[in-house]
């Protein structure tokens, strides 16, 4: 498991994920990948994982979502075409339907264990929350084109789209609310919701399989950290994200102790 993601425990009903922070493949993966490493990078999460040293639970995936995609359906976690991954031509020749077998036992396998975490928060605490840590590109048209309209492209989006707000709603505004208080460099982030992404199919797949216990937020922070051409990091603004992120859990786990068990 060591070479498939990084997974620890303690003593809090907070687990934080970033599964797409991997940019590793296995040998027979690499051999047939069409694409080079800085192409990848640009479409995986780096830098992500480190931001879950926030929770006493994390897990942190090793392998390139290009691998298989942890975020997606089962039936989609192996990019087959150029429209499943961005336009991109992914592979140099087809991909054998052994090799995508052996993806999807790793994305199994996943699941298998974040059902396992999940299940003993629930007995221990009574329920859990998710941050399903991710980032997204907005300079897509070039190194040296303009960046995204930041109306359309929050700093911080939370992703909700499948959140039971009835039970969980408070623990989301919660967050969203200590996040955007959070003195981030002598400024506020711009934190909103459900304006970019809604949250993936782990958060989707969490919903359905522990309704009413566990909250999970899809917290997707803008590249503003980084130069998502060059991979360049401003590791300042790095930092203080992770600290903001920090700053949610006091709050976050009120949220959850007041809701009591379902």
């Amino acid at each position: 498991m060591k070479d498939l993601w990084l997974v620890e425990r303690g003593e809090m009903p907070v687990l934080a994920t970033a599964i797409h922070d991997g940019h590793e493949l296995r040998r027979e993966v690499a051999e047939r990948i069409a694409l080079d490493p800085a192409a990848r990078l640009r479409e995986e999460d780096p830098h992500t994982g480190a931001w879950t040293v926030v929770a006493a639970n994390r897990i942190v995936a090793r392998r390139s979502r290009f691998e298989v995609d942890l975020n997606r359906p089962r039936d989609t976690a192996v990019y087959r075409r150029p429209e499943d991954a961005w336009g991109l031509q992914v592979w140099d020749r087809e991909l054998p339907e052994a090799i995508v077998d052996r993806s999807l036992a790793i994305y199994d396998t996943f699941y298998a264990q974040a059902r396992a975490i999940l299940s003993e928060l629930v007995e221990r605490f009574g329920g859990a929350i998710v941050l399903d840590l991710h980032s997204y590109n907005h300079r897509r048209d070039g190194p040296d084109a303009p960046a995204a309209d930041p109306s359309h492209n929050p700093e911080v989006n939370v992703g909700t789209g499948t959140l039971d707000r009835s039970r969980f709603g408070r623990v989301a505004d919660r967050f969203i609310r200590d996040l955007a208080a959070f003195d981030f460099l002598g400024k506020s982030l711009d934190v909103r919701e459900n304006v970019r992404f809604r949250g993936g199919h782990f958060s989707r797949w969490i919903h359905a399989a522990f309704p009413g216990t566990v909250c999970t937020l899809a917290v997707e922070s803008k590249k503003f950290f980084m130069d998502e051409w060059s991979g360049t990091v401003d590791w300042e603004a790095w930092e203080a994200i992770q600290q903001a992120l920090a700053s949610t859990l006091p709050g976050l786990q009120q949220e959850l102790k007041a809701l009591g068990r379902p």
